[in-house]
Order: structure tokens, then C-alpha cells, then sequence
């Protein structure tokens, strides 16, 4: 009879093992076909080590192309994830409680067989081995835990969702320091050289002045350098000190002169330095202040995603709501195999309670941890890649053919230096028109300069003119104070007669208006 239950005791063992959970070798060899080697690249021939806890997080930094995403949408996803179980990190992360809980799952089972009687295998039921009124069976009632099942998964999807939340911040300021940068050294890029201001009708003359193309590549590479040291230094302003560090001296040592790299590396706060740095860079390129302010505008959303990520880096999750959920969630799941007992009568034994509270505890478990793994966002983003990424844009725009390879053609040079005096002569028009302020306007002598001005640039142009357009312009000029002499009649000709047709004849609305003849 006894040697029976032994055997029970032993298949028993033998069904409740958990080293697939338990951590049972941290830097534990993987093939080099698991799927933890997703990630940053690595030397494919050096093997994946520390497949769980903190030393595994520099493998799930994922980043995705069309290839994994064939893979991770293909219908033999369920399968490869449940073979991949016993290997997952997640799961050995929680070795621990999931043992605790299947031990107490054991001990219950065990103990109310040797208490309250057992079966053996061919189906005879056996007095209890231990006879004794203080020796009856344990159990809890089932309504306990599904009273508190739904609080249980409030905080639990509370937990998960605000952890989710603080990775999807920490990427969208990633996403944003990638999309910046390549907007700043494009408008670097594309403006060097340009002194006018945008909108000017003087800036094609302006863009076409001589560029010295070295001291073009030098200051927009200076641009480029230092926009990659300020995320590189951002990635280690956000990295545990004893994986990044010497990496990163490494780094901007080979890329930096040995000035510009002790400047960082020295400074408290590195990633500000080197955005003083780029500020400096921008500052000396040769274009308009307005451009540089455009260009500046980029640097204060750096210094959003840089405090931000200070933000998540430094705030958790409130802690007593972290340690409450952990607490519920433990103190719920060792005392569930309690009321598991009696719901599972119909197994031999009620041994099925035992497998049943081993999965419970991993699922809930798991959740728990994957919201502490989500916490803490930036040692599982692939901050490196980012780096090496913004990096590589950044050289390659700067690269590119910009004002000052795209002249403009000695002769649309030309015409526009025949044309200037059309639009200057459309403004002075304007401005005896009386479209101007009331101060200027009520200045004879300006006028008197704008008229003569309107002579030097008439002559030499000859045109039509509308016959009833003079009668206009010398009540535009009775209008502005000037009695219309024999001697500035002719003056006033002479402004229609050459002005008419940038004026006047520029719409089909104004043809129709004046009879116009030659």
C-alpha cells in the first residue's frame, strides 16, 4: 500500500518540475537559431549569453525590416512560440515565484492525500495514513478568489498599459530626434550661403556669390558631426555606466578631434554640451539670421525629447502601486491552490490542481513582468541603431550639391537685373498711389526723390499708353500735393508712359478697362 503512494509520490515529482522556469544557469549557451539573437547586431559567431534577467535586455532591442516582419506575421507563429516556451527570458525572469507557487500547490495535494485518504492506481480508496483529529484537510473557498479576480485585473491592466505607455513615449522621442536631425542638416544643407532672408526678391542674386566648397564641407560636416554626438551622448546620458561608457569615449574619440571629444567627455551634462556644441556649428554657418532661427528651432525639440527621457528615466511607475500589485498578485496566487483542491475531484487524486496552478502562476506572473520590463524603456530600445542611423543620414545630406553647386545662370542673372526696375518701379508706383504709411506720405521731399527715381528707371522703355490712364495719375499727383505745371505734366507722361505696362497691362481685367493705343 505504501509502496504504492510512493510511486504516486514520486510520478507526482516527477510531473511538477519547473527548471524550465527556474534560473538555473545565467549565462546559459543559446543556438545560434534562437530567436534572442534579435536584436543589436552582433558577431554571429560569438554565442547570445545571459538569456534572462538584467544582461538579457541588450537582446530585445529589436529592429524590425520586411524580413522579420514576414516572420513575425506568419501563420506558424503560435507553433514557434509555444516550442520557444521553456526558453523564453521572461519566464525564467519568474522562476522563482512560479516554483514558490507550485510548491505550496504540491504541499497541499500531498497533505490533504496523506490526511484525508487517497486512491491508488487500480481505483481502491485507502484510509488516511496519518489519523489524527488535528489532521483533516485544507481548503479555502473558491468565492474568495473570484470576488477579487476582477480588482486583481484592474491593477494588473493599469500596471501593463502605463508601463506600455512609457516605452511608446520614450520611442516617439527617438522618432523625433531621427526626423530633426535630417531637417536640420537638410536646411543646412540647402540654405548654406544664403544671406537674404526667405521671401527675398533679392536672394537669387545673393545665392549665386562664390562658395569656397572647402570650408562649405568642413563647417556643414561640423553640423553633421555634432548633431551625432548629441544623440550618441544622449544614448549615454540614458545607459547603464559599466555597458556604455567606454564605448562611447571610443566613439567620439575617432569621430571628434581630441578637442571636441574632451569637451563632452568631460562635461556634467553631456548631452548638453554637445547641443551647445551644434548651436556654435550652426551659428557660423554664412545665411541669414532667419534661416539659423528656422535651423535653431530643431534644437529646442531636442531639449524636449532629452528632458522627457530624463522624465521617464528618474520617475517610475509610483512605487506603492508597483509594490501593492505585487503583493495582491502574490498573496492571490499562493493561497489559490488552497481552492483549487476541491475543483479538481474528478482527476485522479486531484492531481490536476498541481499543473493547473503552475500555468496560473506563469500567465500572472508573466503579466507583472512583462509591465517591470516595459518600465524602464531605454535599455530594450535599439539606442544604438538610432545613433548610427541619425549618423549616417546626417553624413550623406550634408554631402550633397547645395547653393552653391546650383548656380543660377549668368544669363536669368541678367534678366532678372532687367526686370528689378519693373518691381521697384510697381513699389514707388504704389507709394504715390498713397498705399503707404501717413508718415512717409506727408513727406514732400520723398516724393519728389521717388519721382525722379521713376525717370532715371523709365528711360529707354517704351510702351503704350492708355489714353484716359494720365487724367489718373494726375489726380494721384494733385492728390499727393503737386500742381500739375507744364513741366510736370511731362514728368507725369512720361511715369505712365513707361510704367503702364508692369502696371496696367499685367492682368486681361485691366485691358478690358482702358482702350489702349500705340
Amino acid at each position: 500500500m505504501i509502496s504504492r503512494f510512493t510511486i504516486a509520490t514520486a510520478i507526482l515529482a516527477a510531473a511538477t518540475q519547473t527548471v524550465a522556469f527556474a534560473p538555473a544557469n545565467k549565462h546559459a549557451v543559446l543556438s545560434s537559431t534562437t530567436s534572442i539573437n534579435m536584436g543589436p547586431p552582433i558577431d554571429p559567431s560569438a554565442p547570445v549569453t545571459e538569456t534572462y534577467g538584467e544582461g538579457s535586455r541588450k537582446y530585445r532591442r529589436t529592429v524590425y525590416t520586411h524580413n522579420e516582419w514576414v516572420k513575425h506575421r506568419s501563420s506558424d507563429r503560435f507553433v514557434n512560440n509555444l516550442t520557444t516556451l521553456t526558453g523564453s527570458g521572461i519566464y525564467k525572469n519568474i522562476g522563482k515565484e512560479v516554483l514558490a507557487t507550485t510548491s505550496v500547490a504540491a504541499f497541499v495535494w500531498a497533505w490533504n492525500l496523506v490526511s484525508g485518504g487517497y486512491e491508488d492506481f487500480s481505483g481502491v480508496m485507502h484510509d488516511p495514513l496519518i489519523a489524527s483529529k488535528w489532521a483533516t484537510e485544507i481548503g479555502l473557498p473558491l468565492t474568495i478568489f473570484t470576488t477579487l479576480s476582477p480588482s486583481l485585473g484592474l491593477l494588473l491592466v493599469f500596471r501593463t498599459n502605463a508601463s506600455y505607455n512609457r516605452w511608446d513615449e520614450a520611442r516617439k522621442f527617438w522618432g523625433l530626434n531621427i526626423n530633426h536631425t535630417r531637417d536640420l542638416n537638410r536646411m543646412a544643407t540647402a540654405w548654406y550661403g544664403n544671406d537674404s532672408s526667405p521671401g527675398s526678391a533679392s536672394a537669387p542674386k545673393q545665392i549665386a556669390k562664390a562658395i569656397d566648397p572647402a570650408e562649405r564641407e568642413y563647417l556643414l560636416g561640423q553640423v553633421s558631426l555634432f548633431t551625432w554626438a548629441f544623440v550618441r551622448s544622449m544614448k549615454r546620458h540614458l545607459s547603464p555606466p559599466d555597458e556604455d561608457e567606454e564605448d562611447y569615449i571610443a566613439e567620439l574619440k575617432s569621430r571628434l578631434s581630441p578637442e571636441q571629444a574632451d569637451a563632452i567627455i568631460s562635461a556634467t551634462h553631456r548631452p548638453n554640451r554637445a547641443l551647445f556644441d551644434l548651436s556654435v556649428a550652426i551659428e557660423k554657418l554664412p545665411m541669414h539670421f532667419m534661416r539659423k532661427n528656422e535651423i535653431n528651432k530643431n534644437l529646442s525639440i531636442f531639449e524636449d525629447t532629452l528632458g522627457g527621457s530624463e522624465r521617464l528615466l528618474s520617475s517610475p511607475v509610483p512605487l506603492f502601486y508597483s509594490r501593492h500589485t505585487a503583493r495582491f498578485i502574490s498573496i492571490w496566487l499562493l493561497f489559490l491552490p488552497f481552492a483549487l483542491y476541491g475543483q479538481f475531484g474528478d482527476s485522479w487524486n486531484h492531481i490536476m490542481m498541481i499543473p493547473a496552478s503552475l500555468l496560473i502562476s506563469v500567465f500572472l506572473f508573466g503579466i507583472e513582468e512583462l509591465a517591470t520590463q516595459l518600465e524602464e524603456p531605454f535599455t530594450i530600445l535599439p539606442m544604438q541603431g538610432f545613433c548610427d542611423k541619425i549618423g549616417a543620414n546626417c553624413d550623406e545630406i550634408v554631402s550633397w550639391a547645395g547653393q552653391d553647386v546650383y548656380k543660377i545662370p549668368d544669363e536669368v542673372i541678367e534678366q532678372m537685373e532687367m526686370e528689378r526696375p519693373e518691381l521697384e518701379m510697381k513699389s514707388n508706383l504704389a507709394l504715390l498711389g498713397g498705399e503707404v504709411e501717413e508718415d512717409v506720405a506727408e513727406e514732400p521731399k520723398k516724393k519728389r526723390k521717388i519721382l525722379k527715381k521713376l525717370l532715371r528707371i523709365g528711360e529707354g522703355m517704351q510702351t503704350c499708353v492708355p489714353t484716359n490712364l494720365f487724367s489718373e495719375i494726375s489726380k494721384t499727383l494733385q492728390g499727393q500735393g503737386y500742381l500739375l505745371t507744364s513741366q510736370k505734366y511731362n514728368i507725369a507722361y512720361r511715369i505712365a508712359q513707361r510704367a503702364v505696362v508692369v502696371v496696367f497691362l499685367s492682368s486681361a481685367r485691366t485691358k478690358k478697362m482702358f482702350e489702349v493705343s500705340c
